[in-house]
């Protein structure tokens, strides 16, 4: 088995905030990041793929389709958005990263067969900044 990763780039604004909290309880419990004025981050975002090379290219993914599919699907949808408010398939979230890499996975688990014969989803990483980061394996 070999595993091929792609590396992607965005930056995007959100707010840790649940509506059913005071303000108090939000700050204690989210700190600077319940800001009512948004806070942004530059995320880095790593796909992934595991499988065995196709005979005819050597290939697992072609990463260069691979790169479109994310730009397309999700760093499209996400760059120099707020997370809360201008996301589709993030609305009515709470705009942690832990739900956000699980909606990106959700995303290209389901198109990911559209470009590869070969590969499968293996994991999602998903920087929000240098010292942290979010890893995901689809539910496993």
């Amino acid at each position: 088995m070999l595993y091929i990763s792609r590396k992607e780039h965005f930056n995007a604004a959100h707010k840790l905030y649940n509506p059913t909290w005071s303000k108090e309880k939000n700050v204690e419990v989210f700190g600077p990041c319940a800001n009512d004025h948004w806070h942004g981050h530059n995320f880095d975002l790593i796909v992934t793929v595991k499988g065995h090379p196709d005979p005819e290219t050597g290939f697992v993914v072609d990463l260069k389709k691979l790169s479109k599919l994310i730009q397309r699907e999700v760093t499209d949808k996400l760059d120099h958005k707020n997370i809360n408010l201008d996301v589709d398939f993030m609305k009515d979230k709470m705009a942690s990263c832990e739900n956000l890499i699980v909606e990106i996975w959700k995303i290209l688990d389901t198109q990911l067969p559209t470009i590869t014969k070969h590969g499968k989803l293996h994991s999602l990483r998903l920087y929000e900044t240098p010292r942290n980061y979010v890893e995901y394996f689809g539910g496993q």
